[in-house]
C-alpha cells in the first residue's frame, strides 16, 4: 500500500514537544547507556496505521528498529509490530511518543476500516471519504489513517475542492442554480463542482443546473433512496454523496440506498488502538 509518510521535521516536533530538555527520570538513575530492547504488541485486532514513523522516530533517537507491520496491515491481537535496540535513553526517550503516536493513527484507521468494510459488503464499489474536520494541527497523521483504513480524503483543506453550502449561497442574492453553476465552471474550467442540499427538492435542482456532485446533509437512508429514485427517473446521472452522520452501524444502510459516496469524520474520533509496549534490559 502507498501511504504518505510524515516529514522528519513533524516526527523530531512530536518528540521536541515531549522531551524539551533532557529525559531527567532517564538521567537521574543513570541508565542511559545500558543496552535495552523495545517491543510494540496489538493488544487487540487493528488495522495498523504510522507505525513507519514510530520506527522512524526511534531509529532518529539511535535505536536499532525492525518493523514486523506496515500501515493498512490488519493483525490479530497478540501480534509483534515492531521491536527494537539501543540504549535505554533512546528507548526511554521515544516510547511515549511512538506509542501514542500508533494508538491514535491505528484508532482512526481501524474506525475506517469497519466503516468501509460495512459499506462494500452491500456495495463494492462505493467510496468513503473521509470529511476535513479532524483535530487542528493532525491533518498529516489523519490523512495516512484515514488511507491505510481504506477511505480517501473528501477535501484535504480549501484550495483545491469546490463544494458550495447553503451558507454560501445565502450570498448569493438572486442568482438562479444553473447561473452559479455555469459562473464556478468558468472560473475553475478543471474542477468538480459539488452541492451540499437540505432537500429533495435543492438536490434536484441543483442537478438539473449542471452539479457534478450532490452532497445529502443529514438525509436518512430512505431519503437518499428517494433522491436517487427521482434523479434515475429525471435522468439526471449525478453522484450522490450521503454525508452527516456516517458510521460503521448504518454505513450499508446508505449504500443500499444508493448512496455513490459516503462522507464521514466519524473516523477521527474513534477509540484508539491499544499497543502494549515491552521494555526490558539486556545483558
Amino acid at each position: 500500500m502507498d501511504l504518505p509518510l510524515l516529514p522528519d521535521s513533524v516526527l523530531d516536533g512530536f518528540l521536541a514537544d515531549d522531551v524539551t530538555l533532557l529525559d531527567l527520570t532517564t538521567h537521574a538513575l543513570a541508565i542511559g547507556g545500558r543496552a535495552g530492547r523495545m517491543t510494540f504488541t496489538a493488544r487487540n485486532a487493528m488495522t495498523v496505521a504510522c507505525i513507519e514513523e514510530a520506527g522512524r522516530m526511534i531509529s532518529r533517537a539511535g535505536g536499532e528498529v525492525e518493523l514486523h507491520a506496515t500501515s493498512g496491515d490488519a493483525p490479530a491481537a497478540g501480534t509483534l509490530l515492531l521491536s527494537a535496540r539501543g540504549a535505554a535513553a533512546a528507548l526511554f526517550r521515544t516510547w511515549k511518543v511512538a506509542q501514542t503516536l500508533v494508538e491514535a493513527a491505528s484508532g482512526i484507521a481501524t474506525t475506517t476500516r469497519a466503516i468501509v468494510d460495512a459499506a462494500r459488503t452491500v456495495k463494492p464499489d462505493i467510496a468513503v471519504a473521509c470529511a476535513r474536520k479532524n483535530a487542528p494541527g493532525t491533518k498529516l497523521v489523519a490523512l495516512k489513517a484515514i488511507l491505510a483504513g481504506g477511505a480517501t480524503p473528501h477535501r484535504l483543506g480549501l484550495s483545491e475542492t469546490i463544494l458550495i453550502f447553503p451558507e454560501h449561497r445565502g450570498f448569493f442574492g438572486e442568482a438562479l442554480p444553473a447561473e452559479t453553476i455555469a459562473a464556478v465552471k468558468r472560473a475553475a474550467p478543471e474542477k468538480t463542482i459539488v452541492v451540499e442540499v437540505g432537500s429533495q427538492e435543492e438536490a434536484l435542482a441543483w442537478a438539473a443546473a449542471g452539479a457534478d456532485i450532490i452532497q445529502t446533509e443529514k438525509f436518512k437512508p430512505e431519503a437518499v433512496a428517494s433522491l436517487c429514485q427521482a434523479l434515475a427517473a429525471k435522468k439526471l446521472r449525478q453522484r450522490v454523496a450521503a454525508a452527516g452522520g456516517i458510521i460503521a452501524d448504518n454505513a450499508a444502510l446508505y449504500a443500499a440506498a444508493g448512496a455513490d459516496i459516503l462522507v464521514t469524520s466519524a473516523p477521527y474520533w474513534g477509540k484508539p488502538a491499544d499497543v502494549s509496549v515491552r521494555i526490558e534490559a539486556l545483558s
